[in-house]
């Protein structure tokens, strides 16, 4: 998937910094999006975690093979679905666990159009 920063690198510049002691206090863990170890916060969505790790094509248009991502980042237009251990969900609304397995939801098998 395309990864617009260092993949090897801890990404917080992407985050927005609260210097209070309630975002410092915030956790660190990992989780896996399609094998690729994500680092993600307390608190994170997967959709967020996957955007400040870099990450934005989360999944393939079906119909054009296009790379999709977050658009509306309130679960409506479905473009951040996923597949979150092996179920089917938006990424914005899926709540970020440590150890999941998130991979991209792939529908496109190169016919298009």
């Amino acid at each position: 998937m395309n990864r617009s920063i260092d993949p090897g690198k801890d990404n917080d510049s992407l985050r927005v910094h609260d210097e209070g002691a309630e975002n410092a206090a915030r956790g660190r863990f990992s989780f896996n999006f399609n094998g690729e170890l994500v680092t993600a916060m307390d608190g994170d969505t997967v959709a967020a975690a996957l955007w400040a790790s870099g990450i934005r094509s989360f999944r393939l248009s079906p119909r054009t093979g296009a790379p999709r991502g977050v658009f509306c980042a309130m679960g409506v237009c479905q473009e951040c679905v996923v597949r979150v251990n092996g179920r089917i969900c938006t990424s914005c609304n899926t709540p970020a666990e440590p150890g999941m397995d998130v991979r991209s939801f792939v529908l496109y098998d190169g016919a298009g159009k």
